[in-house]
């Protein structure tokens, strides 16, 4: 039988890159569930102030295995 997989959506952000968000809404969502199996980066933002990104932020769709 095969897995059966949840997706859950998340906000993060982080003040150093995207992929830093990424890893960021991985290890929050990790905390409340195991088993994930993959991260989809749906949007991109940037928070911009005086002329330079302060942060960046993203939407993403992480999906993880049902016990």
């Amino acid at each position: 039988m095969s897995d059966m997989l949840k997706v859950i959506e998340v906000l993060a952000e982080s003040d150093k890159s995207w992929e830093a968000a990424a890893a960021n809404a991985v290890t929050r969502a990790a905390k409340s569930v195991h088993g994930i199996k993959s991260i989809y980066i749906k949007d991109m933002e940037a928070k911009v102030e005086n002329n330079k990104i302060t942060q960046y932020r993203i939407t993403a769709k992480i999906s993880f295995t049902l016990d």
